[in-house]
């Protein structure tokens, strides 16, 4: 590994320190702990719904709550971290994070459990970006290469196993914790993490770095809400006109936002992150990416717990094929990244595309009554073409990016994939709930409308330029 002290003509100031496997392993504790709860939450709904009375609204925020303060809240987190330390952030997130975690766990109501879940989702904004801020500044080279790596799997892990352990969790109802438990295990982990982070991440900051933006941060904050909220309950709600006039709202809001950013002399996003095309072409193939992710998650658990009856645990387990191959492609990717470049994510959109046409071909077949475990085929090669993708697409990303903008540029990429997981859920919820025939068909219908995403994502990434 190399040391992290930055030359005096380097536009990042790097506190001194020699990274190693430790400082990545804090790093993507937080990554994994904040990934794993947009997803586990899920499985705890119906015995979160009746623990606490709560109406179906208030669910609905319980789980849309997090994701709004995430993506709200992630350009403007990515450039504090520029400004005032990207650890002090990371730091400042995680411990956020950990304590509303025990906010939620312990929650006696449904609107106390929905303000902490906010907590929770303002946390994860502040922490994320830095993560990826960090690798950019203080790993080179291969290193920088396996980090960005050691990324992708953390991120999948957390999407891909979240169904899983809160299965076990709430099966296996540790001191009679039931749900809460899924919120308990994030205390001890933020806490050891938390406890070791100031003496082995290096600092880095921004040389010459002025102020926030604060116009800038209120425009795409409000502009960002106001995408997420109407995706994320106007189907629920039939899309009522309030919806679409949020949605109008949000383009005049970030359009007089990126107007605001080629007049003020301290811009929250630099417009010189647009100057070569690796960073907004890499950050589209980014959002569609996520459009599939999640959507696929939320279809494969309700066609599987639904459609074919299983409990969260045994559905959560039909979910480690998908697992085992997304573990042995992100475990290569590397290793193929050196070899077909930019063209392992076009491979791995592929191959995604593959699997779920498999099972789609397989779900029509099975219907309602056929063996589940011919689906383990599809996930298979879903996975692997996951972890194809997920694993090298942040370094391509980011690898024109000069450090002085890594928290800025790091959460830009953060929100394109909040804001993609969002839009994604949105539209497949369309294709699945308006599709007839029952569960395994609306299943089917969900996955050719995904497998055209993954296809998409193949051809953006030819736009890409090649690595340097």
């Amino acid at each position: 590994m190399t040391a992290v002290s930055a030359p005096e003509s380097s536009p990042a100031r790097v506190a001194a320190a020699v990274p190693g496997w430790g400082t990545l392993l804090v790093l993507l504790t937080g990554v994994f702990i904040t990934t794993l709860d947009f997803f586990i939450v899920n499985v705890a709904i119906p015995a979160t719904q009746r623990d606490l009375h709560a109406t179906p609204s208030q669910i609905q925020f319980v789980v849309a709550g997090f994701g709004v303060a995430v993506a709200a809240g992630l350009i403007t987190a990515g450039r504090l971290g520029d400004l005032y330390g990207r650890r002090r952030m990371f730091s400042l997130g995680l411990a956020l994070f950990t304590l509303a975690s025990a906010a939620c766990a312990e929650a006696p109501s449904a609107g106390i459990l929905i303000g902490a879940r906010v907590a929770q989702g303002v946390g994860a904004a502040l922490l994320m970006p830095q993560v990826l801020g960090i690798i950019t500044t203080v790993y080179t080279g291969p290193e920088r290469a396996k980090a960005f790596d050691a990324y992708g799997i953390a991120m999948g892990f957390g999407g891909v196993f979240g169904q899983l352990i809160g299965g076990v969790l709430i099966k296996a109802d540790l001191f009679g914790m039931g749900w809460r438990a899924i919120f308990w295990i994030n205390v001890p982990i933020g806490a050891a993490a938390l406890a070791v982070v100031r003496r082995i991440v290096p600092e880095s900051r921004a040389n010459g770095a002025s102020r926030l933006d604060p116009v800038g941060t209120v425009l795409v904050s409000l502009g960002l809400v106001a995408i997420v909220i109407p995706l994320v309950q106007g189907r629920e709600q039939g899309w009522p006109m309030w919806t679409w006039e949020c949605l109008g709202a949000a383009a005049v809001l970030l359009a007089a936002f990126a107007v605001h950013q080629r007049r003020v002399g301290h811009p929250l996003v630099s417009p010189a992150l647009f100057r070569h095309r690796s960073f907004p072409v890499g950050a589209v193939v980014s959002l569609v990416h996520a459009m599939t992710m999640g959507s696929f998650f939320l279809i494969l658990a309700l066609y599987l717990q639904v459609g074919r009856g299983l409990s969260p645990l045994a559905s959560g387990l039909v979910f480690l094929p998908l697992g085992l191959g997304y573990f042995v492609s992100s475990a290569r990717a590397a290793a193929i990244a050196e070899r077909l470049g930019r063209q392992t994510v076009a491979v791995g959109g592929l191959a995604m595309a593959l699997g779920l046409g498999v099972l789609a071909v397989t779900s029509a077949d099975l219907g309602q009554h056929g063996a589940v475990a011919w689906v383990i085929p599809g996930l298979v090669v879903a996975g692997a073409g996951m972890g194809l993708v997920m694993a090298p697409l942040p370094a391509l990303v980011l690898s024109r990016v000069d450090a002085e903008h890594a928290g800025a540029a790091s959460g830009v990429l953060s929100t394109a994939q909040q804001a993609g997981g969002a839009i994604g859920v949105a539209l497949v919820g369309v294709v699945f709930y308006g599709a007839h025939g029952g569960v395994p068909h609306a299943f089917t219908a969900g996955l050719v409308f995904l497998l055209i995403l993954d296809v998409l994502v193949a051809a953006l990434v030819q736009a890409l330029p090649k690595a340097r």
